[in-house]
C-alpha cells in the first residue's frame, strides 16, 4: 500500500513541474509579447503616447500582480490551490481578450493590471505545490525546472511578437488573442491534474496535524509572526530579491526598445537578439541548481557570486560600443542573472523561513520583488523621456543589486562563515 502510495505521489509530483512549466510559459508570452511592438501599439492609438506612458503598460501589470501576492498565498493556505489557480486563470484570459479590444492607452491599463490580479493567483500556488510536493533533495532543481517556462515563454513571445507583428506586419492584438488561447489551456490542465483539497495528501497531513496539536496545546492555529517574517536575515532576502527583480524587469520591458533605437538592431534581429536571455537563463538555472542541491550548505556563497557577475554582465552590456561584445553580455547576464539565482534563493529561504503558513511567506517574499516590477518600468520609461536614453536605467539595476547582494551577505555573515 506505501509502495502505491509513494509511486503515485512520484507520478503526481514529475506532473506538477510540467504543468507549473507551462504555466510559467503562458504567463510569460504574454507578458514579454507587448514590449517588443511598443511602437505599433502607439501608432494604433494617436502616435501621441511618450515612453512613459509604453512603460507603464507594465506597471500596471505588476501593479496586479503585487497586490494579489499576499491575499492569493493566504487563501492558498486556506482553500488550496486549485481553487485559487482557476478563477485567476479566468480572469487572466479575459484581460488579455480585453486588451486586444482597447481603443485608448487608459483601457489597455486596466486590461493590464486585471491581467496582473489573474496572474498574481499563481506564483504562491505553484511553489506551494513545489515546497509540498518535491523531495528536498530535489528542490532546486526541480523549481529551476519550473522557472525555465518563464524563459521558454519570454524567449517565444519576443520572438513571436517581432516576427508576427514587427516582421509579418500582422495587428499587435494578434498575441492578445494567442496569450488568451493559451490560458484557456491552462485552465483545463488545471481541473485535470492538480488534487482537490479533499484529495492532497499534503493538505490533508497539515490540517491533522492542525488536530493535533489543537487538543495538545493552546497554540491551536499555527501562526506567523511579524518578528520572525521580518527579521534581519529574512529582510534583506527580500531586499536582495527586490533587486533582482528590478534588473530583471527592466531589461526584459526595455532591451527590445533600447537595442533598436540605441544600438542599430532591426526587425526580427530586436527579438531575437532579446531573447537570448531568457534561453541563456536555462542551462544557467539548471546548471547552478544542481549545483546547489549537490553543495547544500553552499547556497549563500552561490547566491552571492552569481548576483555579482549578473551585476557586471549588465554593466558591460550597457558600456559596450561593439554589438557581438552586447550580446555575449546578455547571454551571460541570463546564464548568471535571476532566473539561475531564484531558484537558489526560494530553495533557501524555504530552510530559513519560519515552518508554518508557507503561502504566506513566499507572498510576502514575492510581493517584495515583485514591487520593483512596478517602478522598473515606467522609471526607466521617464529617463528615458528625460535624457534621451534608457542607459541609466541599467546602472540603477547595477547598483541595486551590489547593494542588495552586500546586505544579504552581512545579514547572513555568521551563517556562511560556519559553510
Amino acid at each position: 500500500m506505501k509502495q502505491g502510495q509513494l509511486g503515485s505521489k512520484m507520478e503526481y509530483w514529475k506532473k506538477i513541474i510540467i504543468l507549473l512549466c507551462s504555466g510559467w510559459v503562458t504567463i510569460w508570452i504574454y507578458r514579454s509579447a507587448l514590449s517588443p511592438v511598443f511602437p505599433q501599439i502607439n501608432e494604433s492609438l494617436g502616435g501621441n503616447i511618450s515612453d512613459a506612458a509604453l512603460g507603464s503598460i507594465s506597471s500596471f501589470y505588476f501593479l496586479g500582480y503585487v497586490i494579489m501576492q499576499i491575499p492569493a498565498g493566504y487563501l492558498v493556505d486556506k482553500i488550496g490551490k486549485k481553487r485559487v489557480l482557476i478563477p485567476g486563470f479566468i480572469l487572466f484570459a479575459s484581460a488579455a481578450l480585453l486588451i486586444s479590444q482597447a481603443a485608448t492607452i487608459s483601457m489597455i491599463y486596466v486590461g493590464s493590471f486585471l491581467a496582473g490580479i489573474g496572474c498574481g493567483s499563481f506564483y504562491g500556488s505553484a511553489y506551494s505545490l513545489t515546497s509540498q510536493n518535491i523531495p528536498a533533495d530535489k528542490r532546486s532543481f526541480s523549481t529551476a525546472i519550473v522557472n525555465s517556462g518563464s524563459a521558454v515563454g519570454s524567449g517565444f513571445g519576443l520572438i513571436l511578437s517581432s516576427f508576427i507583428v514587427v516582421q509579418m506586419k500582422m495587428p499587435w492584438q494578434t498575441m492578445m488573442y494567442i496569450s488568451a488561447a493559451l490560458t484557456v489551456c491552462m485552465l483545463i490542465a488545471f481541473a485535470l491534474i492538480i488534487r482537490s483539497n479533499k484529495d492532497d495528501v499534503a493538505f490533508i497531513e497539515r490540517e491533522e496535524a492542525k488536530a493535533k496539536a489543537a487538543v495538545s496545546t493552546e497554540e491551536s492555529k499555527p501562526t506567523i509572526s511579524p518578528a520572525k517574517l521580518f527579521a534581519p536575515k529574512m529582510l534583506f532576502t527580500y531586499v536582495l530579491y527586490f533587486a533582482t527583480c528590478y534588473a530583471y524587469y527592466m531589461t526584459v520591458t526595455w532591451l527590445p526598445n533600447f537595442l533598436g533605437t540605441e544600438r542599430g538592431f532591426e526587425g526580427v534581429a530586436i527579438g531575437f537578439s532579446a531573447s537570448l536571455v531568457a534561453f541563456a537563463s536555462i542551462p544557467g538555472a539548471l546548471f547552478f541548481s544542481r549545483l546547489a542541491d549537490k553543495y547544500m550548505n553552499k547556497k549563500i556563497q552561490f547566491i552571492v557570486v552569481l548576483e555579482l557577475l549578473a551585476a557586471a554582465m549588465l554593466l558591460i552590456t550597457v558600456q559596450a560600443t561593439n554589438q557581438v561584445f552586447l550580446l555575449i553580455a546578455l547571454i551571460l547576464y541570463g546564464f548568471l542573472g535571476k532566473l539561475a539565482v531564484e531558484p537558489i534563493i526560494i530553495s533557501w529561504l524555504g530552510e530559513n523561513a519560519p515552518k508554518v503558513g508557507v503561502g504566506t511567506t513566499l507572498g510576502v517574499f514575492n510581493f517584495f520583488g515583485m514591487m520593483s516590477s512596478v517602478i522598473a518600468p515606467s522609471l526607466t520609461g521617464k529617463i528615458s523621456d528625460m535624457t534621451g536614453s534608457k542607459e541609466m536605467g541599467f546602472y540603477i539595476s547595477v547598483v541595486l543589486l551590489v547593494v542588495g547582494t552586500v546586505l544579504f551577505l552581512l545579514s547572513n555573515m555568521k551563517q556562511a562563515k560556519k559553510a
